[in-house]
């Protein structure tokens, strides 16, 4: 028999220190899956287990409102802090019916209806695969097609069970900001 189908006896020296025999295609996998760490982490990271746990949330619905918080940056998700949280953006980067993710702070926001900002994780719960848009009302994973809705956070089509976390997220001045 080949060393792939025959289990080596219980005292071999690669046996797993739980007493769990490994065979030598076990070993190798293991042996180029570290390899591939350093050059594919992300890629790795988004392959992780199942449905994620813990009790579904809502989103934090917030209206807009003059501040004197100061206006900072573009559509790509600065990270400096304002006076009400950190800034991921322009208001008008979020449009109503639809949102944007800001990719940086994995944070999703969502404009439901005029001035009804609501924020959400940026990350699937289907494997943890970033979120790649929001269109046509929901918020969508590419990796498996899981749909989301913009309101809540429900799955609405895919393989995603659980909703997106909120995330809690206000208007300060012209942008939104993600706060504690």
């Amino acid at each position: 028999m080949s060393d792939d189908t025959m289990a080596p006896p219980t005292s071999a020296p690669d046996a797993a220190p739980d007493g769990l025999m490994r065979d030598r295609r076990s070993v190798l996998r293991c042996a180029a899956i570290a390899a591939m760490v350093g050059a594919s982490a992300p890629i790795l990271a988004a392959c992780g287990g199942g449905e994620t746990t813990g009790t579904p949330t809502t989103s934090t619905g917030v209206t807009s409102g003059p501040t004197s918080a100061p206006t900072t940056g573009g559509s790509t998700g600065p990270t400096s802090a304002a006076p009400g949280g950190k800034v991921l953006g322009p208001v008008s980067d979020v449009p109503v019916g639809g949102g944007k993710v800001f990719a940086d702070a994995k944070v999703v926001v969502t404009q439901p209806t005029a001035g009804q900002f609501k924020g959400f994780s940026a990350v699937c719960t289907h494997q943890g695969n970033p979120i790649g848009s929001v269109e046509e009302g929901q918020i969508i994973c590419p990796f498996h097609n899981s749909h989301f809705s913009i309101t809540d956070g429900a799955p609405v089509s895919g393989p995603a069970q659980t909703p997106l976390p909120a995330v809690n997220v206000a208007v300060s001045g012209t942008n939104v900001v993600q706060t504690a």
